[in-house]
């Protein structure tokens, strides 16, 4: 009897594995097929540099406004609850995001859709948490790489939706379908929230100190991910000649190179430590941003952000360790005070390289970035 329970429960976790799996990819597809939207809203609409990095810092408000009452709402109703919710909202705002007549509605359109991807995520990653406990061995990586997976999947699948003749909007919808589909399909192999008391409360408080400073450096990678989210299929149509179809690839480049380091990426740190992760990963991202805007061959373009889905790929996951290791600091206060400033950089900064395109120019800012990179290569000292 005993090895019968044994195999269901084990039955039980693969299951719930590849359910969690699945989640990711579903957040990964839909946060990145916003990418190759950026350029149609921004032509439909009218919109300059400053204005378009205005209306996108709501989609990163959504998510961070969010994510502490996520935390509050998980302890409540349980993961698999709150992401169905929120890859329900996913499907229903995605399309939508097209079919905005004015700014203002863009706005509230990625607020929402902020909030959503905001909710999935906090939720995927605490149900991966209790996932990974069960199963007795590290495969965060392996949830994340699904995430990169996703990324690439949504930024090339909606330009090749409208190559094949579909509007952009049908091509969202089609998209939207298929991710709640997934979600849904899944929902019955999550844990369910009986199992997930363990998971602890999201306390959130001022960082200072040590976890400042992680959590800055922190900022800054994810602030190179969002400006591939956000700014790479702005930057290869408009300053690099790619036709709007062909402008995803840019994400795509650096989605499928993040997954395959991601995938590789606890045998790295092991190897070679977490110190020579961040330097070797920041120099490598940093040199991809600067080829990218300096050398004007559109291919250079490419291979660009491929060097920073190479180089970013392992570093946060490295950030988050440290965190939770910092002498004398509760890590139920370092991680949410570090997740929360890395998110940031992630979801609102992206506003600030529009702000910077219009003051100077798109290559200028994100070249930025790679200054930033450059920075965090020579100032962090693994603890």
């Amino acid at each position: 009897m005993e090895n019968i329970q044994t195999g269901l429960q084990l039955k039980k976790i693969k299951a719930a594995r590849k359910a969690s799996l699945l989640i990711f990819l579903v957040c990964g597809i839909g946060l990145s097929s916003w990418a190759p939207m950026v350029p149609v809203a921004k032509i439909n609409l009218g919109l300059d540099d400053a204005a378009l990095g205005l209306v996108l810092l709501s989609l990163g408000a959504g998510a961070i406004l969010i994510m502490p009452f996520t935390g509050m709402f998980i302890n409540k109703y349980g993961s698999r609850k709150i992401t169905l919710i929120a890859a329900t909202v996913i499907s229903l705002i995605l399309p939508a995001l097209l079919l905005t007549s004015s700014s203002i509605q863009l706005a509230i359109a990625l607020f929402i859709f902020g909030a959503a991807i905001g909710s999935i995520d906090v939720a995927m990653n605490s149900h991966a948490v209790i996932v990974q406990d069960r199963y007795g061995r590290h495969i965060m990586s392996s949830f994340h790489g699904m995430f990169s997976l996703g990324g690439l999947i949504g930024s090339i699948g909606l330009g090749f939706l409208i190559k094949l003749g579909l509007s952009p909007t049908i091509a969202a919808v089609s998209i939207s379908g298929m991710l709640f589909i997934i979600a849904a399909s899944q929902y019955k192999n999550l844990l369910p929230h009986s199992e997930e008391e363990k998971v602890d409360s999201f306390a959130f408080v001022l960082p200072k100190g040590p976890v400042l400073v992680l959590g800055l450096m922190c900022f800054v990678f994810f602030l190179a991910e969002g400006s591939m989210l956000d700014w790479s299929a702005v930057f290869l149509q408009f300053n690099r000649g790619f036709d709007l179809e062909m402008a995803g690839l840019g994400y795509a480049s650096f989605s499928i190179a993040m997954a395959v380091m991601r995938l590789t990426g606890d045998k790295i740190v092991h190897k070679i430590g977490s110190s020579k992760v961040v330097l070797y990963g920041a120099l490598v991202a940093s040199a991809g941003f600067m080829i990218a805007v300096c050398i004007p061959w559109p291919g250079a373009a490419l291979i660009g952000f491929v060097l920073v889905g190479l180089g970013a790929a392992n570093v946060v996951p490295v950030f988050f360790t440290a965190a939770g290791n910092i002498p004398n600091v509760p890590t139920s206060v370092s991680l949410p005070a570090v997740t929360t400033l890395g998110y940031a950089g992630q979801l609102a900064g992206p506003a600030m390289i529009g702000f910077i395109a219009d003051a100077f120019s798109l290559p200028i800012a994100l070249g930025f970035v790679g200054v930033l990179l450059l920075i965090v290569a020579f100032t962090y000292k693994e603890k």
